[in-house]
């Protein structure tokens, strides 16, 4: 972890606009940030660099929904439902988002797009199982830094509905 840590300049500047809240355990207006040598773009690495459970590391994933940008709030353990996805949407079609509709939706680049702060207003879907947790961590704009905040606190200043748009897996009940 390096000294100064700092978020992507939009995404910092998206933080401060909402105002006074703060990681769990920090007074209002701070929230922690921390800054890797090494990028963490997948939730594993993220989890590991933190030192947490890796389902307490969220993933923003974007989806085009009937050529829409959609953006999915996922656990790093998890993985989504894309027909859930369609089913929530009422969408005839659902994909993963190639980068550059990443981009041109959220201005940032794969493994570091955060819940917030993105260049165009897109629906955005919070699967519960985020809810487990006190709190949980996301990228802050790049793929070198993180932020924590509890997880009602995020999905709300993501403007997200709390779905169930988990996959489920044979060993899962």
């Amino acid at each position: 972890m390096t000294k100064a840590p700092s978020a992507h300049p939009r995404f910092a500047a998206a933080l401060a606009a909402l105002g006074p809240i703060a990681s769990p355990g920090r007074p209002p207006g701070d929230v922690e940030i921390r800054a890797f040598p090494e990028a963490t773009r997948t939730a594993a690495q993220a989890a590991e660099a933190v030192g947490c459970e890796l389902s307490q590391i969220v993933k923003s994933l974007v989806f085009a929904a009937d050529g829409e940008p959609v953006l999915v709030l996922m656990d790093g353990a998890s993985r989504v439902d894309v027909r859930l996805v369609r089913d929530e949407l009422d969408a005839r079609s659902v994909q993963r988002a190639d980068a550059g509709l990443v981009r041109e939706a959220t201005g940032y680049a794969i493994g570091g797009v955060p819940p917030f702060g993105h260049v165009t207003t897109m629906r955005v879907l919070a699967d519960r199982r985020l809810l487990g947790h006190e709190v949980v961590w996301a990228a802050a704009g790049t793929p070198h830094t993180v932020f924590a905040l509890d997880p009602r606190t995020l999905i709300a200043h993501a403007g997200g509905s709390v779905v169930d748009v988990r996959e489920q897996s044979a060993d899962v009940p």
